[in-house]
């Protein structure tokens, strides 16, 4: 997605990397390069948000790693630690073309913890590994709800817990930036990451469905000119402008997603409502356990494209755009030459059912060949 469409195209690939892209006409093939071919290629796929990796299969506590629930605020949890690589939904998610993820810990607390991008390749962690710290989520509805009484309980002390904590981050920063040699302020986990977010380093992934509450994310961020990304954001099409005016891209959730509660006015056309009001917006596959989460990102920019995004717009929320909200444009997201030799292969238009995923490549090696 870095400019038009090339029909009969090459894409060489050497050392991990692109090394040209082309017209066949202009792009020679060099002798003892293996050759794959299909009908369509498109730079793979990228999952803006999920849990993969952390959330299994299975569906059981054991393969549930995705929420601790003993504390409201946990931003120290690091998603690397929690990781499985070898967990098969990865594998799924590989062989429908996806070649990199935005995952870790998810909505389920006010602060869940840490996420990471990953490439979805590898039998360790560090294999797999392309930011190991890539936002601190947190939740503003009812996820973030605690059960027995105890806070946060409603939107209003949601977003003074934050602020509190932010407020403590800020004077913990100073103590620690100030302070002689030998004489700082004994380490706290959750303030340095706090502190992390402030210092604009890191952005909050803050999911918020309803309009009120999405303002209410936008009006801390602005107060503590921090960064965030919105993610879920039902009714974000009420407060576009808003949105807009801050600066601020959104993941969407996915449409498959029940209406129901605080996502009861979802809309399919929200993902083309916001690009058209020029936001950023990416796609992903979620968070829900029982949502299946491998062809996921295929059907909701299939979904997009026949709700107000053309093709290329749709293309572009799980291509370079959502490289553009992760901020790894630089490595992936678009088939240029000196990025990330990572490709999707199909035998016909993507973003339909009946099409197969032929072959898949991350950091040039062939992945996948088995049709999907």
């Amino acid at each position: 997605m870095a400019g038009q469409a090339i029909r009969d195209g090459v894409v060489l690939v050497r050392g991990g990397k692109i090394e040209r892209v082309g017209p066949a006409s202009s792009v020679a093939i060099p002798s003892g390069y293996r050759v794959v071919t299909a009908r369509v290629v498109t730079p793979g796929l990228i999952d803006a948000h999920t849990v993969v990796g952390l959330s299994g299969y299975l569906n059981q506590p054991h393969d549930q790693m995705q929420v601790e629930r003993s504390s409201p605020m946990q931003p120290e949890l690091r998603a690397s630690d929690a990781y499985d690589a070898r967990e098969r939904l990865i594998e799924w998610l590989r062989g429908f073309g996806v070649t990199t993820m935005h995952t870790g810990h998810g909505p389920g607390a006010l602060v869940s913890g840490q996420t990471m991008i990953v490439k979805t390749t590898g039998d360790e962690v560090d294999d797999a590994v392309v930011v190991p710290t890539a936002m601190v989520a947190v939740t503003i509805g009812d996820g973030a709800v605690m059960e027995g009484g105890r806070a946060p309980g409603t939107t209003a002390k949601m977003v003074a817990m934050l602020r509190g904590e932010f407020l403590k981050a800020q004077e913990y920063d100073r103590k620690q930036q100030s302070a002689k040699e030998g004489e700082k302020p004994a380490r706290d986990l959750r303030m340095e990451m706090y502190a992390r977010v402030l210092r604009r380093e890191l952005p909050l992934l803050v999911t918020a469905e309803r309009a009120q509450n999405i303002v209410a994310a936008l009006r801390l961020a602005n107060e503590f000119n921090i960064r965030i990304v919105l993610d879920g954001a039902a009714e974000s099409y009420l407060v576009a402008d808003q949105i807009k005016a801050a600066g601020v891209p959104v993941i969407v959730h996915p449409t498959m997603y029940r209406a129901a509660g605080e996502t009861e006015n979802l809309s399919m056309e929200t993902a083309a409502t916001l690009r058209h009001a020029g936001i950023t917006v990416a796609l992903q596959s979620g968070f829900e356990t029982y949502v299946p989460k491998t062809r996921v990102v295929l059907f909701e920019a299939g979904v997009a494209a026949a709700n107000g995004m053309t093709f290329e717009e749709a293309l572009a929320a799980v291509t370079i755009d959502a490289a553009r909200v992760l901020g790894i444009e630089a490595r992936v997201g678009s088939l240029e030459a000196g990025k990330d030799a990572d490709l999707a292969l199909f035998d016909g238009d993507p973003f339909e059912y009946t099409t197969h995923v032929t072959a898949v490549v991350i950091n040039g090696r062939v992945v996948s060949e088995e049709t999907r």
